[in-house]
């Protein structure tokens, strides 16, 4: 008995190192995480079969009361009696898969042990299926816990081996030699099959611990990445916000390089191989291309995928993840490798998660931005309707000039009620013809141009063809108020501002100058990136027409400002020549 009992141990030692391998397999750490249905039944079923038939032949062989331990076993003969661990897998296969997936690894091995003969045949293939349904429905009763605990399941493995023995008993045709089998066997089994039972629900339970911290890890560094790479995408996605996203993705993904892209070019590149994938080079991958097309994630496996024309190129593998807004594809994030070995299914889970964060977080900001610009639009709206200090100087200029001069007050009234109706026309779009913004700063003009008559003079110079391009209503009457208020303030007379607008291949470029104290310093690099507070300022107005031309138009568009030699400032930004005219949906 102590001598069966060891060698069952040390057999059972080479059953736990192939369990072991088993739980290093995804698709077995999966049976617990997906629904059972007759696909996997019988996927399991075959899997725990073929364990269980691995079982037999650790087995040893029992021969007129002489045990022997053969390498392999092809056939039995008729006294001889196949003694090992098959009730392992088949109870291991009923605690995790339930009782269907026990009773088919049990008539595997049933049907295999059928096939080697031997003494006591129909109890030791008998024992297997109703050891696979015992167990399964047994595992019933602890469907609370995802895998049984090792306490429980040694146990419950106590019962297989007295079950067999019970088989034993009743399936013979001599009562002696089968009491004599059960006092050799019985008590071997029964501790050998109920501890290897608990190592391997131990085993299991371990690896999948070990698969549910990984997932925890990466769900914390994706949440990480996402919270920091906010900021950044609240700055628009460009070339300087997706440099930072970049540097930000790799420092923490730990990889050999990380691309973002829009849907055209690559706006930044870190890592190996900056030295060929460069800022501003179009898109070449046609896996790219298909990322943007289906919106799908795809997977470049070997360099002829990535197509770099640098035969030195140390990238040979990488994650193509496209990042969408409001639903619509608009840019990707490449994530670079050396090898294809090292994209796992965690690099690639990682990955998803990643575009689908910053997916949303793009969708956030647009939100807050459009949000932002409709408060702003409708403030503006207001304020250009009814402009106190601007509507009450106005009159007061009529009152003055009735007297003494009537027709410069009844040109004043004109202006004034052509500028009005002007703003009510103009906020019902969100982008105007040139030429109607002009007509609009000319009429505001028309009547600042009264009371600064002798400190100020206006300059137009407009290029023949570009009054069809589109621009934000309320773009150059801030810009120009911006220069009157501020940048003239202190200037008594020789008071100048300069409107220039020309054409520079497909965009139409527009610089508003003048000729007063300039810019302070200290705010000019602040101006129209944020919103500036002050009592006298106008950094809120500049900001809001900044932001409005960056999310109409594109990054491009973004405001610009100069202080000119030997005084004043420029203020300049280009528009597209053709654009769409867009009017709000209300």
């Amino acid at each position: 008995m102590e001598e069966l009992t060891v060698t069952l141990f040390e057999r059972i030692g080479l059953l736990l190192i192939v369990a072991f391998m088993m739980t290093r397999i995804p698709s077995f750490r999966y049976l617990l995480d997906r629904e059972l249905n007759y696909k996997t039944i019988i996927y399991y079923s075959l899997i725990f079969g073929l364990y269980g038939m691995i079982c037999v032949h650790v087995g040893v062989v029992i021969t007129d009361h002489v045990m022997t331990t053969p390498l392999w076993t092809y056939q039995l003969n008729d006294n001889q009696m196949l003694v090992g661990s098959t009730l392992v897998a088949v109870v291991i296969a009923g605690l995790l898969g339930g009782p269907f997936v026990g009773l088919g690894s049990g008539m595997i091995v049933a049907t295999y042990l059928v096939l080697l003969g031997g003494d006591f045949l129909v109890a030791n293939s008998l024992v297997n299926p109703l050891a696979g349904l015992f167990a399964g429905f047994t595992a019933r009763f602890f469907s609370e816990e995802r895998v049984i605990a090792p306490a429980k399941a040694l146990f419950i493995g106590m019962f297989t081996p007295i079950l067999h023995m019970t088989l034993l008993l009743i399936f013979t045709e001599d009562p002696n030699k089968s009491i004599q089998i059960v006092n050799t066997i019985g008590i071997p089994l029964v501790i050998t099959d109920s501890i290897a039972i608990a190592i391997f629900t131990a085993m299991i339970r371990v690896a999948l611990n070990e698969k549910e911290q990984e997932a925890a890890l990466e769900t914390r560094r994706a949440l990480k990445i996402a919270e920091e790479a906010l900021p950044h995408l609240k700055q628009g996605f460009h070339f300087q916000s997706a440099m930072e996203i970049a540097r930000l993705l790799r420092n923490e993904l730990k990889i050999a390089a990380v691309s973002l892209t829009n849907k055209e070019m690559v706006l930044a590149h870190i890592g190996l191989g900056s030295d060929h994938h460069k800022q501003g080079e179009p898109l070449q991958t046609v896996l790219s291309f298909e990322a943007l097309k289906t919106g799908e994630i795809k997977i470049a496996r070997n360099p002829g995928q990535i197509h770099c024309n640098d035969p030195g190129c140390p990238l040979h593998a990488a994650i193509i993840v496209p990042i969408k807004q409001s639903g619509e594809v608009t840019g990707l994030i490449k994530l670079y490798f050396k090898r294809s070995q090292q994209i796992r299914a965690v690099e690639i889970a990682l990955a998803q998660g990643l575009g689908k964060l910053i997916s949303n977080q793009l969708d956030v900001v647009a939100a807050e931005k459009m949000k932002s610009l409709i408060q702003e639009a409708e403030l503006r709206n207001l304020q250009a309707q009814i402009n106190p200090h601007f509507l009450f100087n106005t009159l007061h200029s009529v009152a003055t000039s009735i007297r003494s001069n009537p027709s410069l007050a009844r040109h004043l009234v004109i202006q004034l009620g052509h500028f009005m109706r002007m703003n009510l026309k103009l906020t019902r779009t969100s982008l105007i013809q040139l030429e109607k913004e002009l007509e609009h700063l000319r009429a505001y003009l028309e009547i600042v141009k009264v009371r600064f008559a002798d400190q100020l003079t206006i300059d137009y110079d407009v290029e023949e063809g570009v009054r069809e391009a589109m621009i934000p209503p309320f773009t150059l009457q801030p810009l120009v108020e911006n220069c009157i208020q501020h940048g003239l303030k202190d200037v008594e007379h020789g008071g100048e501002i300069r409107i220039h607008i020309n054409q520079k291949g497909n965009q139409i470029r527009i610089e508003i100058q003048d000729n007063g104290k300039g810019i302070p310093e200290h705010i000019i690099h602040k101006l129209g990136s944020q919103p500036l507070q002050s009592q006298a300022g106008n950094g809120i107005g500049i900001y809001n027409v900044n932001q409005r031309l960056i999310n109409l138009l594109g990054e491009s568009s973004g405001l610009h400002f100069k202080n000119l030699k030997p005084a004043g400032c420029c203020i300049s930004f280009q528009i597209p020549e053709k654009q769409e005219q867009r009017r709000d949906v209300g």
